[in-house]
């Protein structure tokens, strides 16, 4: 899950998703594109909103997407456009490229929507976000599981 700075939309991603995957089977982690949060805690209202939702994700520590990346993980899902143009970036190959999925083309195919970066939205964004990704994040586990049984 990789969004702008790893502190708002990916870490609720990550815990989002491994929530509803099996522990022993799937990895989930998070990155931001930039390395303005490297080494910090996600904000307080993503925890917060997690909290809510009975999901814990204050153990994460911010980090930054690297080209080592793709050779780690088999999908790579992007918050927005932008994300998706600084992964590809980095992407040294087509397999590398072909593992780069904006999230919400999940839900709906080939629209690229965007997650919107809730850090200076409205007062209810973190919880529209944390919505928006819950719904994402059941498609995509149950595709997950389906395809690694």
């Amino acid at each position: 899950m990789v969004c702008l700075g790893n502190i708002c939309r990916s870490p609720l991603a990550e815990g989002i998703l491994a929530s509803k995957l099996p522990k022993d089977k799937f990895i989930v982690d998070s990155a931001g594109t930039g390395s303005w949060h490297i080494g910090h805690s996600p904000d307080e209202r993503s925890i917060a909103i997690a909290k809510k939702n009975q999901i814990s994700i204050s153990h994460q520590i911010g980090k930054q997407f690297s080209a080592a990346d793709f050779d780690t993980y088999d999908y790579i899902y992007v918050m927005d456009n932008s994300n998706h143009i600084n992964v590809l970036e980095l992407a040294l190959t087509q397999d590398h490229k072909d593992k780069v999925k904006i999230i919400l083309n999940e839900l709906f195919p080939n629209e690229n929507v965007d997650v919107p970066d809730p850090y200076f939205g409205l007062p209810n964004g973190f919880e529209i976000v944390y919505n928006m990704l819950d719904e994402v994040c059941e498609v995509i586990s149950k595709k997950l599981i389906e395809k690694h049984q």
